[in-house]
């Protein structure tokens, strides 16, 4: 076997080429693995909006809560449906919730405007989706014109700063109280107003888009989805929170990691053909190397293999370089329209050990399949002829 210290010193002679096939395969690396991780954070950020051990039930048809009415006098009759858990104060634990959107003006780019959700939510929430916390000023007084606000969303838009004023619908001003994180989900990126001062701003007056209630174990959940389905003149589906706000990451999610794809595919093209360069510049400068190898014994199979094994390395160091520079995408957030509601949500780019561990050996995949060609052509080189270059 040809020493790897050979390979190693071969690449420091040659710095400039070498130098920028890293940097090529480094480039690559990294918008595959920030991609990836932006796909990963948009899947999670959603997922982590509902809970497996809530029901979660809208209108037979509609593919969202934007599309789903309800007459609130629903949320009594599903809450009270065997299998869903009570508090220690005898009630169902249930929320009905009104879902709407808005277009404010952007803070920072005056004149534009984006979409927000606002989510009429009972008094009772807070208790009910216990993962919602209030971490600057206080809850909205119920029957008020007072939110609360996301933390993802406070000061992205004109009026959504603690104790600032918007307008809720027109001359329906609401007053920003108190700001809330949710562990990193989606309802951090939505205004909270009281749902009986939401129904009246938009004149939807007994009416919710959802009902989610808590279930006393996950495994009475098949009970609970057949007694609420199986009056079908309520019209009435019903399906685990987790799944619902999972199907709502679908459409974004796959945009992102397609749009990644396809940037990968092209500018993995560029790399390979830098690999390729880099090596077929080695094989043509390094001849006499190449024939005393062979004289001293080494077949055309280990000069391949040497070779590859080059273009591996090469390629890899430019994979973890990549792919170190995206852990600092970790810091970002990233603001885009979700498919499902046509609304501005604020995702993160999260980092996963297979998400660096597969753009890492993507990157050394590039430098074989770039390296493959001037490998073989140096393995198959005369000895004699190799000498005389």
């Amino acid at each position: 076997m040809i020493p790897l210290a050979y390979n190693v010193r071969s690449l420091f002679v040659r710095k400039t080429t070498t130098t920028a096939t890293i940097l090529g395969v480094g480039l690559v690396v990294f918008v595959l693995a920030s991609s990836s991780m932006l796909s990963h954070g948009i899947r999670r950020t959603m997922q982590q909006s509902g809970s497996p051990d809530n029901a979660f039930v809208m209108r037979q048809g509609a593919d969202s809560e934007m599309a789903s009415n309800l007459d609130s006098r629903l949320v009594g009759l599903v809450s009270a449906t065997p299998g869903v858990k009570r508090g220690d104060d005898g009630a169902p634990l249930s929320v009905g919730e009104l879902v709407l959107v808005i277009a404010l003006e952007l803070r920072d780019t005056p004149g534009q405007v984006s979409n927000i959700i606002v989510r009429g939510v009972p008094d009772n929430v807070m208790r009910f989706r216990r993962e919602a916390r209030i971490v600057e000023g206080r809850p909205a007084r119920p029957g008020t014109n007072e939110v609360i606000v996301g933390r993802r969303v406070l000061g992205r838009f004109q009026g959504l700063a603690l104790g600032s004023t918007f307008d809720l619908n027109k001359n329906r001003p609401a007053t920003v109280v108190g700001v809330f994180e949710a562990e990193g989900s989606s309802f951090e990126s939505e205004i909270w107003a009281d749902i009986d001062a939401a129904r009246s701003a938009f004149g939807r007056e007994a009416m919710v888009s959802s009902i989610s209630v808590k279930l006393e174990t996950r495994s009475v959940y098949d009970s609970v989805k057949a007694s609420i389905s199986q009056d079908k003149q309520l019209g009435l589906q019903v399906m685990r929170e987790s799944e619902y706000y999972e199907k709502q990451s679908e459409g974004t999610s796959q945009f992102v990691g397609g749009m990644g794809a396809a940037i990968v595919f092209f500018f993995s093209f560029g790399a390979m053909i830098g690999a390729a360069i880099t090596m077929y510049a080695a094989v043509a400068n390094r001849g006499r190397e190449i024939g005393t190898l062979r004289a001293l014994g080494f077949s055309g199979g280990q000069v391949l293999v040497s070779f590859l094994l080059e273009a591996f390395i090469l390629a890899s160091i430019g994979g973890v370089l990549g792919a170190l520079a995206s852990l600092a995408m970790s810091t970002v957030t990233f603001s885009m329209m979700n498919f499902a509601t046509w609304s501005e949500v604020v995702f993160s780019f999260v980092p996963t050990p297979e998400i660096i561990g597969t753009a890492i050996v993507t990157g050394g995949l590039m430098g074989v399949l770039g390296g493959f060609f001037p490998a073989l052509r140096a393995a198959r080189m005369s000895p004699l002829l190799a000498m005389r270059e």
